[in-house]
């Protein structure tokens, strides 16, 4: 990062990753939520075993969620690691930290209801595809 009239400014790369990683966490992010309401039937809006909004009433393999089981959130955090390649600011990252842990916490207790809801079908889904990172491998 250099200096112009005494303000920081992004270098090249940094500019170039934030471009790359907000475009795709937030198509991800967009793709997944229109998913989940077309083919889920309900909204991701359920936070902490409160309802917020109605909740999915169909489990999703397909779409985005054949990614990975969490790939709204995959799209988040895609969007804020570009944010911290950006700023390069310790307190940004700290703040980064802190939303990842909340969010697995959050995502633990959803598989709970998830569990509870969709029972053995979940459990297979769960087993044959990860949290968050997707595995890019032929599945036979």
């Amino acid at each position: 990062m250099f200096c112009l009239a005494g303000q920081p400014v992004a270098s090249v790369w940094q500019t170039v990753c934030f471009a790359v990683c907000a475009i795709a966490g937030l198509s991800l992010s967009v793709w997944s939520i229109i998913y989940m309401k077309k083919v889920g039937e309900g909204n991701p809006l359920d936070a902490f075993n409160h309802e917020i909004g109605p909740r999915t009433q169909r489990l999703m393999t397909g779409g985005p969620y054949r990614l990975c089981r969490n790939p709204m959130l995959l799209g988040v955090f895609l969007y804020y690691t570009g944010i911290q390649l950006y700023l390069m600011s310790g307190l940004a990252f700290l703040l980064f930290v802190v939303f990842v842990s909340v969010m697995i916490l959050q995502v633990k207790r959803e598989e709970q209801r998830l569990e509870h809801d969709f029972g053995r079908a979940y459990l297979e889904y769960r087993q044959n595809t990860p949290a968050f990172l997707p595995r890019f491998r032929n599945r036979h």
